[in-house]
């Protein structure tokens, strides 16, 4: 039975989020042009309570960063600056760091240049294991010259998809696919990847295509979580609206998507792609049978002040109870006020 304790704390919490959250129509906060209105939100998860509130006693099991959007580029040394801001953050955090997910457009282009700087940051640090999936960005080979002029009349300019989803496997050591899952401290990470572009598939558009291998062995991983334990899904490109497949921007096969993680109970979704600053900006999605949460961008999150850099990313730590999900700006090694989520697990 739920303790009367429980019962009020999530009952302020309800409280707290239809007097403060009236003003969202949108998927997110404020949301991009063009996107559709949200439907309203589902009552079935349970509400999330302030991260800044005391914590449950006991350490968690799994304490993380994403660091989604890189976009390393040979053409822009301050969008490594950003990166090595973010890795001094995560190289002396002052709890642990089990591991780092690097939630797709590691790079700009995609080419051997830009892998070899991304190797080059990452290995001016100590750091903890880290997993990646692809992004759109991660093909855009394709659109350059050999002289590294973009050229969209000339594309492929001599490349293919393929030859993308090769370098990328092999920077992360990734046998056959391009999507992995890993379990860390008895806990779940399943990480998808777009599988195409525009030069193998031309109506993908700038979406996130999964084949129909991709999605049952997504089934098939999804079984060892019939028992409720916790599953940390990522995706780069967000969600389209329920009951839609998504286009260009958007994860295209939704619909298939959402019908696999329905049947289980403590889903936690985490996409990128956008860019959205945490600030002022709800980044926690509930209208789904599982938990949303959209991160921010390292190397191009929006809505920085202008001559201020603006590097962001999520600080997440799952507890045999609950999942707390917080914004981290790296600029200051600081919290972000208001993107701090406590999602207590369903029993």
């Amino acid at each position: 039975m739920m303790s009367r304790r429980l019962f009020v704390k999530q009952l302020l919490g309800l409280l707290a989020l239809m007097t403060g959250g009236a003003a969202a129509t949108r998927l997110f906060g404020k949301a991009a042009p063009g996107d559709p209105a949200a439907p309203p939100v589902q009552p079935e998860l349970p509400v999330p309570a302030p991260a800044s509130q005391p914590a449950a006693s006991g350490a968690p099991l799994l304490s993380f960063f994403l660091l989604s959007d890189l976009h390393i580029s040979a053409a822009d040394s301050s969008i490594g600056d950003k990166l090595h801001l973010a890795l001094k953050d995560v190289s002396k955090f002052e709890s642990s760091v089990d591991t780092i997910v690097f939630g797709g457009d590691l790079t700009d282009f995609a080419r051997d240049i830009e892998y070899n700087q991304l190797k080059k940051i990452l290995g001016a640090y100590k750091l903890p294991p880290y997993y990646a999936n692809m992004g759109n960005h991660d093909y855009y080979d394709i659109w350059l010259t050999d002289r590294g002029a973009f050229s969209t009349e000339t594309m492929p300019n001599g490349k293919t998809d393929a030859m993308a989803r090769e370098r990328f496997m092999r920077f992360f050591g990734y046998k056959d696919k391009p999507y992995t899952d890993v379990w860390v401290n008895g806990v779940h990470l399943i990480l998808l990847s777009q599988e195409a572009y525009v030069q193998e598939k031309p109506d993908v558009g700038e979406g996130a295509w999964y084949s129909d291998e991709q999605l049952a062995w997504l089934e098939d991983k999804m079984k060892a979580h019939a028992d409720g334990k916790p599953a940390l899904v990522f995706i780069h490109q967000p969600l389209p609206a329920p009951g839609t497949d998504g286009g260009t921007h958007r994860l295209i096969r939704a619909k298939r998507f959402r019908a696999i993680l329905e049947p289980y109970r403590n889903v936690f979704v985490f996409s990128g792609h956008s860019h959205r600053t945490f600030v002022n900006e709800n980044h926690y999605n509930q209208e789904n049978t599982f938990h949303w949460f959209n991160n921010a961008s390292v190397g191009k999150t929006r809505g920085g002040t202008s001559g201020t850099p603006t590097v962001q990313g999520m600080y997440v730590q799952v507890y045999p109870h609950q999942v707390v999900v917080k914004g981290r700006e790296f600029t200051d090694r600081s919290w972000i006020p208001g993107a701090e989520w406590t999602v207590p697990l369903r029993v």
